[in-house]
């Protein structure tokens, strides 16, 4: 990747420094506590969905096979950003700029993948509910994992574009980045070479990423009430309206934060008010996924409680 010298009048800049939440910095102790218990939770909730999915026999359905794979993007998708950013409440968290461009790719990319495998999720239930007796043969193991693949790969293509776009800018002083990630209208400010092809093509590929998984997951939701009104019981309509609600609520705060922030950036008037944004889908959406899409789910809470006792059977022996 070429990258060109980030400089200022005759000085070399080799780093980015991440300002963070420096306005607020009486505050700092107290964040670095708070985000380092969520993302412990976030590590231990996601982790602990991946082993229930991998030694749970019961669990091997496509359903799970999406959660699991949700949980492990979750996984590096907040340790891309986190650790910077607990840095940055005890020290100046500086960041070169290659690895700066390397953050920003790799949370980019995972971000873009996640759009597309919760449209992937929401499709699986559209399938499942609305086609129960051909549900096995539409979503066989082949076509689980091709779209698990599309939705990865689709990730990383489109955000390898924009890095390669975002190498070939000048930067100029001050190196200073006001966010607690390097993210992309950030770096676009402190360029001194002419960023409007980087913006457009983000731009483009924003509301194409954002916009069309969304939308499909709004249809697919859309054919799921119309399925689940026609069921006669009062309880199996109910749960099936709180699963969808619940699914929607987390759906909704990932892609409305990340649509006012790439989509129409104007609409957030204040740097902290960005960074709150921020922190809604690389911290809050993370730490509620397991609870909302697989912890509050009766046959994961089976298999944990399975695996538990198998553990104790096993200390017990040994």
């Amino acid at each position: 990747m070429h990258m060109e010298t980030v400089s200022i009048g005759n000085r070399t800049i080799t780093e980015f420094v991440l300002l963070g939440f420096y306005d607020i910095a009486d505050l700092h102790l107290l964040f670095f506590t708070v985000f380092t218990l969520v993302y412990t939770s976030i590590i231990i909730g996601n982790m602990l969905i991946i082993v229930a999915v991998v030694r749970s026999q019961k669990l091997h359905t496509p359903m799970y096979f999406f959660l699991a794979n949700l949980s492990f993007l979750e996984i590096l998708y907040t340790s891309t950003v986190v650790p910077k950013m607990l840095e940055g409440f005890l020290q100046e968290a500086a960041i070169s700029v290659a690895a700066c461009l390397l953050q920003f790719f790799i949370f980019g990319s995972l971000a873009t993948a996640e759009c597309f495998l919760l449209a992937v999720m929401a499709y699986d239930r559209y399938l499942a509910i609305c086609y129960p007796l051909r549900y096995p043969l539409l979503m066989g193991p082949r076509w689980c994992l091709g779209l698990v693949l599309i939705a990865w790969l689709s990730g990383f293509m489109v955000d390898g574009l924009v890095v390669a776009l975002m190498a070939q800018l000048r930067f100029c002083g001050p190196n200073h980045i006001d966010h607690f990630y390097c993210d992309f209208m950030s770096l676009m400010s402190l360029a001194c070479s002419d960023p409007s092809i980087a913006r457009m093509t983000t731009f483009i590929l924003s509301v194409v990423c954002l916009t069309v998984p969304f939308g499909l997951i709004l249809t697919s939701y859309a054919w799921i009430v119309v399925a689940v009104l026609r069921v006669p019981s009062g309880a199996r309509r109910w749960k099936a309206f709180s699963t969808c609600s619940s699914h929607l609520a987390v759906v909704s705060t990932f892609y409305g934060t990340l649509m006012v922030l790439y989509i129409a950036p104007s609409a957030v008037h204040s740097q902290l008010l960005s960074k709150v944004f921020a922190l809604l889908y690389t911290v809050v959406t993370p730490l509620f996924n397991p609870v909302i899409y697989t912890l509050r789910n009766r046959e994961v809470h089976q298999a944990l409680r399975r695996l538990k006792q198998t553990e104790t059977i096993e200390e017990g022996w040994w």
